[in-house]
């Protein structure tokens, strides 16, 4: 048996839809895995399509982060484990979607999943990604005070940048109230097209913007990632050489350096 870690925890946020939030922990999750990391998902958006993606049918969500978050339930029954070695995923349901009316009122309630990761079970793994709703919930305002830092997934289209500054504003009110560690791992550009002139003044525009907070890494266009899910599988086990599986190989790696550098004593 190994020894307990203490884990990475990475929120994966951003409030906009369709940005590829769900895509990236999923694959992101199964890259670290495949680089030796243990990893578990936390499927905190009430679609649950990252449960889905990984292979958990509603049908089978008997016990989830639902009840991880409403009812206490400890971290190891709502775990499971995915078809890919060392990565797990606690899985959703659309329970979740209550969330805000059932806890609005409860006096701890933005501490909910920081508690339930704050066990041994959870410290059985390195990597903890948090695969958060399409809003800044209270599910999403939960994971920003349980983790350590936030990976933004960032679409390369039109009115890209204009959504962050809301995401920013709350990342810098959790961390002045209940989270004052908390950081941005960095913003990743998503679905982008090298030939495409629009990605490429995004992806300038970003950099301008942002500076250092841009990963190098981009992930392209894929059909790969997209057919992936339908089968339950991420793409790095359904087609470890597209594209997409390529890229998310690389951002795995470009993570885990950026980590082991702030490791390094000054």
């Amino acid at each position: 048996m190994r020894d307990p870690v203490t884990p990475r925890i990475l929120a994966i946020t951003n409030q906009k839809g369709g940005v590829g939030k769900t895509t990236t922990a999923i694959n992101l999750g199964a890259a670290l895995a495949e680089l030796g990391e243990r990893v578990l998902i936390i499927d905190l958006d009430p679609q649950g399509n990252a449960s889905t993606g990984l292979g958990v049918a509603a049908r089978d969500r008997t016990s989830t982060t639902y009840e991880l978050l409403h009812e206490d339930a400890p971290l190891a029954s709502v775990v499971r484990r995915s078809t890919v070695e060392r990565l797990d995923i606690a899985p959703a349901t659309t329970d979740l979607s209550s969330t805000d009316v059932e806890l609005g009122k409860q006096e701890n309630r933005v501490f909910l999943l920081k508690d339930a990761l704050s066990t041994d079970a959870a410290r059985a793994y390195d990597y903890i990604l948090i695969d958060c709703p399409p809003s800044l919930s209270l599910l999403t305002v939960n994971a920003l005070v349980a983790c350590h830092a936030v990976l933004v997934p960032l679409q390369a289209e039109f009115f890209a940048l204009e959504g962050l500054s809301q995401l920013m504003l709350t990342v810098r009110d959790v961390r002045e109230t209940a989270n004052p560690a908390l950081r941005i791992e960095g913003v990743v550009l998503t679905m982008f097209d090298q030939r495409n002139n629009l990605s490429q003044q995004v992806e300038a525009d970003a950099r301008a913007t942002l500076g250092d907070l841009v990963l190098q890494t981009r992930i392209p266009r894929n059909v790969r990632l997209s057919e992936a899910p339908s089968y339950a599988l991420p793409a790095l086990a359904y087609d470890p050489l597209s594209k997409g599986s390529i890229a998310y190989m690389d951002l795995a790696q470009e993570i885990l350096a950026r980590h082991a550098k702030r490791k390094e004593p000054a």
